[in-house]
Formats: C-alpha cells, structure tokens, sequence
C-alpha cells in the first residue's frame, strides 16, 4: 500500500482544487514526507521547503496556477511546488547532472514563471508582471512568496516601494520563519488577519473613510487616525501601510483552517491595491531532526530520514573555506583592527568559526551586500581593516559599491571571494565566473588567486599588509588537495609569480587552482617529448610581467588557464603582450578560459571537462596548436 495515497492522485494544481480541508491536510503531510525522502536521496535544501508545504498547498488550492502566477523568491524552497506541479516523477534527479534544478527555472515549467537562485528579487519581477498584466488588460493574480531574510536586502524595499506608488493589484507573502517581526501567533491574530481580509471588513473600511469625509476636517481626521491607528494596534504592519500596502497578518503559516479563508477572502477583494500577507512558518517544520539542528537542516547531504544522520564522505584535506577562517583568525590575534563583514553567510564563508573568537569583531549584515561594501569601506575610512567575506556570485549585486565606494577612493578594503570557479549541484546562478574579470579592470585593485591551501595562507596574510588600496583574494568551494599548511602565513611579493617546473617548447601559466590540471598536462605532454614550462601567476593584477615576458621570449607555445570568463587573466596577459609588442609572431598566446554559456549543474569535475579546462583537455589543446605549426615546418624543410 503507497505511503502517500491521496498525493498519488495530483497530475498538477487543478487536482487539489476540489479537495476537502482535511484531504489537503492529509495531502501537506504526504508532501511533507515526499520532500523529506527526495532530499535524503539528492541531498539539497531541505528546510525552507519543509516549512512552506502548507502554504504550498493552499496557494495551488486558492489560486487558478498557472495562469494565476507565484514566483518564489529565491526558490531553495520550492521542491514541494515542483511535486505538485508535474515533476513527481523527477524530483529525486533534484541537482543532478541532467535533473531538476534546486531553484525555479523557466525552462523548466509554466508553474516556474521567474528563475532566481539569488534572494529579493521576487517583488521586482512580481510587480513587472502585474503591470504587464494591467497594460493587456488582463485579471488574473500574481504573487510574490519572499522569506523574512530575504526582506533584509535593500532591492525588497525598493521594490516595495515602487509597487506601492502605482497602485497595482499585487500579493506580497511575507513568509516570516524565523519570528523575527511577528508577536506570538495564535487563535486572536488569525482571526483578526481572517478579518481584516475579508470583503465585509474592507467595506466598512471604506464607509468609515466616507463618514470621516463629511464630517469637518478636524473631525473627520480624528475619525480616520483612530481606525488606521486601532487596526494597527490591532495587527501591526505599520511600515507596510507607509510604504501603500494593505497589511494582513501575522497568520499561522502552518495551520490550513487559518491560512486557505485569508488567502481566498484576499482572492476575491479584487479591488484593492498591493496586500502584504504576513505568515509565520517554522523552518524544517514537521521533520525532528530538521527542527532540533540550528540551521534547521537548510542545506544537507543525502541522509537517513529516520535518524536525520547526514552521510559525509570523510574529507581528505580541509576546505578551502575552513583554512580561510583559520588564517584571518590568526592574522586577527595579531592585530585587533581586523574585522570580518558576512552578507547573510556566517556558516557558508567560515565567519562562524571567526565569531567565536571575535565576537565584537564579526558583522552580518544580512542580505545586502551592497551594504556590506560600503560598511566596509566606511569602516576602512577610520583606520580598521575590514575582509569583506562573500561569495562570487553574492559580490556581483554590490559591484557599483566596489568600484564607487572602494576602487575609486582607493579604500583598503579586503574582498575574500568564496566560491570562485564552477560550484557543482548549484549550477550557474551560484558559480563564480566573472570575478576575476570585473575586478582586474579596476584601477587600485590587487587580485590574487590561491592555487592551493597553503598559497591561500600566504594570500590571506598578504591581504591583511595591503594598507593602500583594494584587495581581493579567491578560493574555491570545497576540499584542498592536501598539501601541508605553514604555521604562519608570509606576506607575498605583489605582482610577484612563480615558475613550478621549468620546460623548453610550451609554457602553461595558471592563475588558481588549476594549477594541478596543468601540472597533470604537463605531466602528460612530457611523456610525448613536449618539454613543458609550468608557471603559477599568484596575481591577475598587477601582472608579473617579467615573468610573462619570459614565458613569451622561451617558448612556442604559451597558454593561461583560468577559472573564470573571457575578459579576465588570459585577457590581461594579452592586452599586456600586444602593447609590449611581444606577439611577434614568432610565438603563440593562447588563453584558456570558461567557455561563453552557463554551465548547467554537474560534479565540479564534469563541468570543467566541459569547460575544457581539466588535463586532457589542456592537452588536447596543446597538441592542436603546435602539430600545425610542426607540420608546416616539415613541409617548408
């Protein structure tokens, strides 16, 4: 007998729309249980999807989806919307090569009507959507689902904002899972939220603003400052009336008796402007072990659904992120004018481990990274050194900030770019692409980029000694390769790189942590008589142009591989050569680089196969640039 019978029967959305209260409360709970055992087999995000079944549930009961559209922000949480929209049957190739996406994605489904990966951005693209549906004169409804963390990023307000200055028929969710705004929910706020949305209450509303009209101004403001001022006594959401929204809430997000009456009264109040529904959910709510841990299971391997034990292989050298913490801890108990900035990531960029020891001197900021710059650079103006730890893909959204607020005032601010490179399950709205090339066309910056744990020591040690003007340093995500680490980082020679192995007809200058791939190419092209240079660049600015002058002046062959997108290491080399008047002809420069596409969601290792970027590939081409010119040489002899 199948575990999630009534489950069982949903094709997609239509099928719940007939359904009784008590079959969608049994259908939250055999979604629930779905979700959880899917992610034990994918691993995933797992939290945030728990704690909205229920209102999953009731916003495919209550509104006319697709063609009614919910866009949710983020879409970490999205995995029990894609069960009920058609994708059952896949959900556990979640983050697999070739599988379902761990965020929404166009492509993906009519259900999924925004991609997103990174937050706040779902009120911007909901707000868009409802003014196109008010320019084709169309009716139907369109709703942004937006966590409470989300709400701290600045683009969430803006967008806010905006949607309450035109007026347009829209429904912001304000999914609050962590009580961070909402007093204690019960039985009196959700039937106050059940009554303030319904039509009754919005005509009295309305006749209250009429009577208060006839009367003499004095009084008739009187009479609306104690209904405006009684209703929020009542239910809060003061900030939310400012800013032209109708507020409703806080509503038990996990209760279907109280949740599905506010959202149909909200349906049905066709005449109203922009409404914020305010519901309190428990993240990795109805899973014990999710709601026992501290991070409420929201990013987890696969795992044993009865224990909730995560399954980890055992890690063969530290993270790259763990070694990073280690080392601005040391540089930090030498010199208490080091501080450490997080945009929301205390866990994910090792700023945690940091805070233990550095309490005072760790700042979240929560999502807003924009802020996070220029806090900083603010913060650099009186003589502390702040490392602003974010990750590649997050530092994209502050980019004006870098170079309005640091580049062009020369601001020592340290940039400690997480994540750089391909990222695996994530895909490519979290992989690190294009860091390299939008910061080495900055003037004042120094970039570096660690091509090994030790190396990342030094780079951090190097960052911290850098007093004139903007650094940044990048690592990858995941394991090192194993290498010992020093006991003390050792500033860096700025601009200053190093030749690993020394060949005679190729060269290969690596800028991170491949590195190792053309320590393997070179292996490779040695073993078919290819004498072969191997160089590690250190810094993408300032070059080392001595260093590439000599590569240019030995060899037939030079190469630059990197982990990152055209405009970056290769392209500064090139610049660098051409205006040196090095490319004579005589000898060839070829760049290596992320391909021009976005690379979907594999291992780390197949996506730089694809990128061509790993060994073979390195080789191949090698072999493809110098057997022509071998093979015209032989002719001419």
């Amino acid at each position: 007998m199948s575990a999630t019978p009534l489950l069982d029967t949903v094709r997609d959305p239509a099928d719940l729309r007939g359904m009784s209260l008590e079959q969608l409360e049994q259908l939250a709970r055999e979604l629930r249980a779905e979700t959880i055992d899917a992610v034990a087999e994918t691993g995933g995000h797992l939290g945030a999807g728990l704690g909205v079944v229920e209102l999953t549930v009731a916003l495919h009961h209550v509104f006319d989806t697709p063609e009614d559209i919910v866009i949710w922000d983020v879409g970490h949480q999205s995995y029990p919307h894609k069960i009920l929209t058609g994708r059952r049957d896949r959900i556990r190739s979640l983050r697999k090569p070739g599988g379902l996406s761990g965020f929404c994605k166009r492509e993906e489904s009519i259900y999924d009507h925004f991609g997103a990966g990174h937050s706040s951005t779902s009120i911007s693209a909901a707000l868009g959507m409802a003014v196109a549906r008010d320019l084709e004169g169309k009716k139907n409804e369109v709703v942004a689902v937006i966590g409470d963390g989300a709400m701290s990023a600045g683009m969430a307000f803006e967008a806010l904002n905006n949607a309450g200055s035109f007026g347009s028929r829209l429904i912001v969710i304000l999914n609050d899972n962590d009580m961070s705004i909402a007093p204690p929910v019960g039985a009196m706020s959700s039937y106050l939220a059940r009554l303030i949305s319904s039509h009754p209450y919005h005509t009295l509303r309305h006749i209250a603003k009429v009577v208060a009209n006839k009367f003499p101004e004095p009084l008739g403001r009187l009479l609306g400052k104690a209904e405006h001022g009684l209703r929020n006594f009542a239910v809060g959401g003061t900030l939310f009336e400012q800013l032209g929204f109708y507020y409703v809430g806080p509503v038990d997000g996990h209760n279907l008796s109280h949740l599905l009456p506010v959202l149909k009264n909200i349906k049905n109040e066709h005449d109203s402007g922009p409404i914020l529904l305010h519901v309190v959910t428990k993240k990795g709510y109805g899973y014990a072990p999710a709601e026992a841990a501290d991070d409420k299971y929201h990013g987890v391997n696969t795992f044993d659904v009865t224990t909730g034990a995560q399954k980890k292989s055992a890690a063969a050298a530290p993270s790259y992120t763990k070694v990073f913490a280690e080392s601005l801890i040391k540089e930090a108990q030498k010199d208490d004018k080091i501080v450490a900035i997080t945009a929301a990531m205390p866990s994910g960029t090792g700023l945690d481990l940091f805070a233990k020891q550095f309490p005072s001197r760790t700042f979240d900021v929560g999502i807003a990274e924009q802020h996070a710059v220029t806090f900083a650079a603010g913060l650099s103006t009186q003589g502390f050194k702040p490392f602003a730890v974010i990750y590649s893909t997050f530092l994209q959204r502050a980019y004006d900030q870098v170079v309005h607020d640091v580049a062009i005032q020369k601001l020592p601010v340290r940039f400690a770019i997480d994540r750089a490179g391909l990222v695996g399950a994530d895909g490519p709205t979290h992989a690190g692409s294009f860091d390299v090339s939008y910061l080495t066309i900055l003037p004042n910056f120094v970039v570096m980029a660690a091509a090994d744990e030790a190396e990342l020591v030094h780079m951090v040690t190097t960052a911290a000694t850098i007093d004139d003007r903007p650094s940044a340093l990048r690592y990858p995500r995941g394991e090192g390769i194993g290498v010992a680490l020093p006991e003390e980082g050792i500033p860096l020679e700025i601009g200053k790189g190093r030749i690993i192995r020394e060949g005679g007809r190729v060269a290969l200058l690596s800028l991170g942590t491949r590195l190792q791939e053309c320590i393997k190419a070179a292996n490779e092209l040695e073993k078919m008589g290819i004498a072969t240079t191997v160089a590690n660049a250190r810094f993408a600015k300032p070059l080392d142009e001595a260093l590439i002058r000599q590569l240019l002046k030995g060899h037939e062959l030079v190469v630059t591989v990197e982990e990152g997108a055209i405009g970056g290491f290769g392209a500064q080399v090139l610049c660098f050569a051409a205006k040196a008047g090095l490319l004579d002809g005589k000898t060839i420069l070829l760049p290596l680089y992320l391909p021009d596409v976005f690379i979907e969601q594999n291992t780390p290792q197949a996506m730089y196969d694809i990128a061509g970027l790993n060994a073979p590939q390195i080789v191949s081409k090698v072999m493809g640039m110098i057997a022509p010119k071998a093979l015209k040489l032989h002719k001419i002899g």
